[in-house]
């Protein structure tokens, strides 16, 4: 094999959704607006690079809201946190901005009013996510996490019981689906939430990924390990026809065996990951012979979040 016939097949879009972005612009803005330091609870985004860059910015990351001292500034992650966490900020005197992202923020709201409303919540999820705790957080009587097919086997309800289903955002469109069909089977009266909650950039990066796989030998996807919606992206290669396909944080984790005897490899990169980790990898291919690198485009994305109110400029904020 000649390294002219070697090429590599860029997803598009990948890499940053909107709520990442916001996310992370909170976290830059608060340090730059109070100074540091400014605690963050739970990664601000699943990805080491980012949380490691913020870090030596002078953000500090905490696993409890009871880490932070009285009266210092809080970010909420993009992943929601529940109203007992909100609760404890209070009683500590926190100065908090919320980073959620607003398609969680939209399921959470959901959670409130089909509680309200007698239902009881089927959420399709990964346990111990911390977006699956700040969701059911919000009526834990009622919600009743199904992860994964033994999730559906261990649900039992009686015919007047009132159903729905909800999702955690960042899961892979065909297999929740699949868990949809399954608890429709044991429990015919589900109903459908009014919109899906798997989010736009989860689908879209999910679309590219399928769009290219069958033709790839191997692909990379750029993200960390506790990333769901990263994950979710090297099943979708495999399902859908990659020969290979790895989850890497950086291009130096990259096996040079990898490499062997591919011609074609993909790569995209999950929905927290900033470009220039996906650079990292195209430079390093192109070391291997990998020059020649073609954007295979599905969707265009153009959504933008504005900051939380405390953090918008003045001459936006004014009305």
């Amino acid at each position: 094999m000649t390294d002219t016939a070697k090429k590599v097949l860029l997803a598009a879009p990948r890499g940053y959704c909107a709520g990442v972005d916001r996310a992370v612009e909170t976290v830059e803005r608060a340090l730059e607006k109070y100074g540091a330091p400014v605690y963050v609870r739970k990664e601000i985004v699943h990805n080491r690079y980012v949380v490691d860059t913020l870090a030596e910015r002078g953000a500090i990351f905490v696993d409890e809201t009871t880490e932070v001292p009285e009266g210092a500034h809080l970010v909420f992650s993009a992943h929601g946190v529940s109203p007992a966490v909100h609760s404890e900020a209070k009683e500590l005197s926190l100065h908090t901005l919320d980073a959620t992202c607003p398609l969680v923020t939209k399921v959470h709201n959901e959670v409130k009013r089909f509680a309200k409303a007698g239902y009881q919540i089927l959420l399709i999820g990964h346990e111990g996510h911390e977006e699956v705790e700040g969701t059911a957080g919000e009526a834990p009587d009622v919600v009743h996490l199904v992860d994964g097919v033994e999730g559906v086997e261990r649900l039992e309800f009686s015919d007047d019981d009132k159903l729905i289903w909800l999702s955690q955002t960042t899961l892979s469109v065909d297999e929740t689906m699949t868990i949809v069909q399954l608890l429709k089977q044991k429990f015919p009266n589900l109903q459908d939430p009014p919109s899906d909650d798997i989010c736009y950039a989860t689908q879209n990066r999910q679309v590219a990924v399928k769009a290219i796989a069958s033709q790839c030998d191997l692909v990379i996807v750029v993200g960390s390990q506790n990333s769901s919606n990263s994950k979710r992206l090297v099943e979708v290669a495999l399902q859908n026809g990659a020969a290979a396909s790895y989850l890497v944080d950086y291009a130096h984790q990259i096996e040079p065996e990898w490499l062997e005897g591919v011609k074609t490899i993909g790569l995209t990169s999950g929905a927290s990951v900033p470009e220039i980790l996906v650079q990292g990898v195209l430079d390093l291919v192109a070391e291997h012979g990998f020059n020649d690198v073609e954007t295979v485009t599905t969707a265009s994305e153009k959504l933008v979040f504005g900051l939380p109110r405390e953090l918008r400029p003045a001459d936006r904020s004014k009305r």
